[in-house]
């Protein structure tokens, strides 16, 4: 039971909107013992990819080994640089560190993104994997502009972006691999870990065989592991899959009136020109370094909230080259995630906001 009266998030609303169809997909399932791979698996990755617009789909036990087997795929290992941005989730960074290779950390730009203008070539540079950070992409065509350039491979996490676009088109189409999370905190939320693949079909067709022990079609066997998604979180997932846009579109009015409100007294997210922001969370920026303060205020008033992120990878320590990401680290001292769900009340989304003026209105606040 959330000790909240506000909380974070509400996961129990998208099953309360399906629970028949959920309930019979399950029963189904064990019905058949259809618990891994098979027809059902291939449906799920059917479904993503109309949705998509992608060429083929692996689904994956999590969006983590997502990246992994993504990065593994397109052969980048041991000595091999990637690009990457520290202002993120641990299995971006963790991801290039599990195959042997090095993140080459950017700064980001004033939307939370990687500042591709930061961009530089190296001689052991292989690839660029880039973060669609709480729900909108950096500028693709720009990274893809510098990575045909220096015949780089580009990965996509996605994993807070799924049902986002860029300039028209949905993510998961855009460059060589795309990946998404469906953990439950997502938009789009499975009842557990579950994650995809999707891109070239050449591509997939490794991560199919990389997430099935290195078995695939033919009788050689490469190296892999165990990441087949379960059966259950694949039928959740696909009927989820129905109402995911009216489920965004719904989010998107949340984080607007929190906009509209807020705007005057804090740092609201900006949303680019060319990207469809799906709001994974809703992050403001407070001055003067007041966040702890006011995350304590809130609390105190029963509205939970999260800090995405405390501290950024770049300062991990089995980082090995230590360097400094200004804008990175201001962001991770002075940012704070709001309660944000597409069925939040407009009671309860008013108390947020007016706690969050209360503060701000006490001088001694902002100054000490």
């Amino acid at each position: 039971m959330n000790q909240y009266k506000i909380p974070f998030n509400n996961l129990y609303s998208q099953y309360k909107e399906l629970q028949n169809e959920i309930d019979e997909s399950i029963k189904t399932i064990i019905k058949n013992s259809d618990f891994l791979t098979g027809k059902t698996t291939e449906e799920f990755e059917n479904a993503i990819c109309d949705y998509t617009g992608a060429e083929d789909c692996a689904a994956m036990s999590s969006g983590s080994d997502s990246l992994i087997a993504s990065l593994k795929a397109l052969n980048i290992g041991p000595n091999d640089q990637v690009l990457t941005v520290g202002h993120t989730f641990l299995s971006t960074t963790e991801s290039i560190i599990n195959v042997g290779a090095e993140p080459i950390f950017v700064d980001i730009d004033e939307f939370y993104l990687l500042d591709i203008s930061q961009f530089k070539k190296t001689d052991r540079l292989k690839a660029i994997l880039f973060v669609d950070l709480y729900g909108q992409t950096p500028d693709i065509d720009r990274i893809l502009s510098f990575a045909k350039k220096h015949n780089l491979k580009v990965i996509e996490d996605a994993a807070q972006s799924f049902g986002s676009e860029y300039k028209g088109k949905k993510v998961g189409s855009l460059v060589d691999l795309t990946c998404f999370s469906f953990n439950p905190l997502k938009n789009l939320s499975a009842m557990g870990d579950a994650g995809a693949v999707t891109g070239k079909k050449e591509y997939i067709e490794k991560i199919k065989q990389i997430r099935n022990h290195g078995r695939g079609k033919s009788n050689k066997i490469i190296e892999g592991y165990n990441s087949r998604i379960d059966n259950i979180q694949a039928i959740i997932l696909k009927q989820k899959l129905k109402k995911i846009d009216n489920w965004i579109d719904k989010k998107r009015i949340v984080c607007q009136k929190y906009t509209k409100e807020l705007n005057s007294v804090v740092n609201c997210p900006k949303e680019t020109s060319w990207s469809k922001h799906t709001y994974y969370v809703y992050v403001i920026e407070v001055p003067n370094g007041t966040r702890d303060k006011l995350k304590n205020y809130l609390q105190e008033r029963g509205i939970e909230t999260k800090i995405h992120y405390v501290d950024s990878t770049h300062k991990l320590n089995y980082i090995k080259n230590k360097i400094e990401l200004p804008k990175t680290e201001y962001m991770s001292r002075n940012i704070l995630s709001l309660p944000c769900y597409y069925d939040i009340s407009n009671l309860c989304q008013q108390k947020v906001i007016d706690s969050i003026k209360e503060f701000y209105k006490n001088e001694k606040n902002i100054t000490s």
